[in-house]
């Protein structure tokens, strides 16, 4: 199909998504259910009709920890009580007595949460920053701009412990934001007390006198599954941040001077064994570098980097990489590019930023401005130059690479925007445009859309253009949630800054859940999930299909188990395989000292990469995961993971194989992670890696 039919089948997926959407905003609290259910129903809707305010007095003495311990008088705070659940029981009220006292200076927001539990019942433990999914926590969610889209994150585990990170809707949170803020926490006799300081300077909003901003308050209670809210934030509406309360009449703050000037250096020192020249060799290298930050009108904030220091980059956590059809994708770890990583999503993933490998010089701008959200980053590569032999004329040449995002926000919770790419190296580039949306078709219901094009020249001059296509509608609720896909790829089509599996493919998916909540006993929740999938090449002709039934069970203490069967069409080499996998999987916080988690399937599998003289075939395959938790004492944390991947021949047809039947290959993975906790900010770590592939090579 031309790329005129094409877009005729991407205004079509647009049209069905307005006339869904139109009825859902007639209809979607109507559907049968029994009085008291259109009445709860109805009731989930309030945080959005009456939308709860609170305003926060000005204090001249910060509030600390020990005044909330002995007792002592302070000045005025805003009090905030009525948590109510959002998971398991929507709606109920906190099961443990929650509170919040809030107040604020001309630097700090300040934030005390008193929380009462059973003698023994807290989980918190000393550990690394960020690591605190294991534990209770309290959290403050700041929307700054008061756009109901963005928001800041501020969680705290009941020793002080904290994480923080950044909100985006439509998007997981990205814990990988870093700022600078205070905590506090100490447990007592009747649960504990956590105190926050939130400096204005590591926010970003409007330049204004007075401020009104969007506020939540949580409360996450691990040996109950139970996480609570302040205003109260059903799932019955899609969206968090536009349920949020607004925080009101925040006179006169600002971010103030903020400039941040980091410089490194390094040097190494080796003594080695030449063997050729049966002598010993020194070798000594240096490094140095300088990262820097400049906040802008409190809106927009700069990077700029010279030789970044990575330095601190632990290694990749293990993943299977053995009889890969496709590039396996490594999450980013670098500081520089994770950080506001958020304004550079798109649908389709346009910039992947670990295709650049090893850069010298860089910079980087983001921010907001009222409705207007900029991102801009250009960096040069080092890696493709330092790959080429030195006979090249290339060698030792950079690559340059730039990437710019615009979004415009409107309506409630309704964007689009534009992102474009650029690779450069030597005669060869790469660029991508692309226009993307997210509409908001009512309380429920979300249609999101993209559209690229790309234009690439290879070194030896040969040019070509590509188009690719992405319509998605998406229904989420607190029991039932939905999502139809349809993605078009251009045989042409390349991103070679961006993550793009497969090209020449037309692929339509659906996928369903629903889950009960049934009151009382140990099950909180239980239900189906499903999903189909199909694509063509652009000729007509069938590639894939497949369908994943899943059937999951929860019970407190973040307990789950799910089992699963997946079968599958795949075309691959010219040939055909239908395949078979059942799945079962399993996850629990046993106790404050022990998680464990497993999985284990068993079915079949493609040989991607068969013995020399063979065609691809289908082997029985079975695969095995155990992962583990322990912290004997108060300070130490021990993580242990392992992997086994094992296929074997089961085609009697491979005459190759008849001497030697059985294995065709075991894959073996394993870490060991040690992290001792001498104070909240200092730690020591040590990471053990185990990799073995025993292929057959008889």
């Amino acid at each position: 199909m031309n790329s005129v039919g094409c877009d005729r089948r991407v205004l079509a997926l647009v049209a069905l998504a307005l006339t869904i959407g139109s009825a859902a905003r007639g209809n979607d609290l109507t559907s049968p259910q029994s009085g008291d259910d259109r009445r709860a129903h109805a009731s989930a809707l309030v945080p959005l009709v009456e939308k709860a305010t609170l305003r926060v007095p000005k204090v001249s003495r910060p509030p600390q920890l020990k005044d909330f311990l002995s007792g002592t008088p302070r000045e005025a705070e805003a009090f905030v009580s009525g948590f109510r659940q959002r998971q398991p029981g929507d709606g109920v009220p906190v099961s443990q007595a929650t509170a919040a006292y809030l107040s604020y200076d001309d630097r700090n927001l300040y934030v005390v949460f008193v929380c009462e539990d059973q003698p023994g019942g807290v989980r918190g433990h000393m550990a690394k920053r960020e690591e605190i999914g294991d534990d209770d926590f309290v959290g403050v969610y700041l929307d700054t701009f008061s756009d109901r889209r963005h928001a800041y994150a501020f969680e705290v585990n009941p020793l002080g412990l904290q994480r923080d990170g950044l909100l985006n809707e439509g998007q997981k949170t990205d814990y990988t934001f870093d700022a600078v803020w205070s905590t506090d926490g100490r447990l007592t006799e009747k649960g504990f007390i956590v105190w926050m300081a939130i400096p204005f300077k590591s926010l970003r909003f409007t330049n204004n006198d007075v401020q009104t901003w969007g506020i939540a308050l949580r409360r996450k209670i691990l040996r109950t599954s139970e996480e609570a809210h302040w205003p109260y934030i059903t799932q019955r509406v899609a969206g968090f941040i536009n349920q949020m309360a607004s925080l009101e009449d925040v006179a006169h703050v600002s971010g103030g001077r903020n400039i941040q000037v980091i410089p490194y250096g390094t040097f190494t020192g080796s003594r080695l064994l030449d063997k050729a020249a049966s002598s010993f060799r020194t070798a000594r290298e240096q490094s140095g570098g300088v990262d820097a930050k400049v906040v802008i009108r409190d809106a927009l904030t700069v990077d700029v980097t010279a030789n970044p220091d990575f330095s601190q980059v632990e290694s990749d956590e293990p993943q299977v990489t053995v009889n890969q059809r496709y590039e396996v994708k490594f999450p980013e770890k670098r500081p520089f590019f994770m950080e506001n990583a958020g304004y550079f999503q798109t649908p389709i993933n346009l910039f992947y930023s670990r295709r650049i490998i090893d850069p010298q010089v860089g910079a980087r701008l983001t921010g907001k401005m009222n409705r207007w959200a900029v991102g801009a980053l250009v960096m040069d590569d080092r890696a493709p130059g330092a790959q080429l032999s030195q006979n090249d004329p290339r060698h030792g040449d950079s690559a340059g690479g730039g990437v710019f995002r615009l979004q415009r926000e409107f309506g409630s919770q309704s964007s689009a925007g534009v992102l474009v790419t650029s690779r450069d190296f030597g005669s060869g580039s790469n660029r991508v445009a692309a226009f993307d949306t997210r509409l908001k078709l009512s309380p429920n219901w979300y249609f999101t859309g993209q559209m690229m094009n790309s234009e690439t020249r290879k070194l030896q001059g040969e040019r070509s253009s590509g188009q690719a296509y992405l319509a998605r509608l998406d229904y989420g609720g607190r029991n039932f949630t939905h999502s139809t896909t349809y993605t078009d790829l251009g045989p042409s089509f390349r991103t070679d800054l961006g993550y793009v599996k497969r090209v020449d493919l037309r692929a339509v998916s659906e996928y369903a859940g629903y889950l009960w909540y049934p009151k009382g006993g140990r099950l909180l929740s239980f239900g189906p999930t499903a999903s189909v999938s199909a694509d063509w090449d652009h000729q007509g002709q069938l590639q894939d299909w497949s369908v994943y039934p899943t059937f999951e069970l929860n019970f407190p203490r973040q307990t789950s188990i799910t089992v699963a069967t997946l079968r599958t069409h795949e075309l691959f080499d010219g040939l055909g395989f239908e395949s078979r996998r059942n799945v079962l999987s399993g996850y629990s916080s046993l106790t404050k000292s022990v998680a464990l988690s497993a999985s284990f399937t068993t079915g079949q599998e493609i040989n991607y990469a068969p013995a020399s003289g063979l065609a691809p075939f289908l082997g029985d395959s079975t695969s095995a995961s155990l992962g583990w938790t322990w912290r004997p004492v108060k300070r130490v944390r021990i993580d242990n993971y392992y992997y086994y991947t094992r296929l074997a021949d089961s085609t009697a047809g491979q005459p190759a194989l008849a001497a030697n039947r059985g294995t065709v290959f075991d894959n073996h993975l394993a870490r060991l992670k040690l992290n001792y906790q001498f104070t909240r900010a200092l730690s020591i770590r040590t990471i053990l890696d185990y990799y073995a592939l025993r292929p057959n090579e008889r």
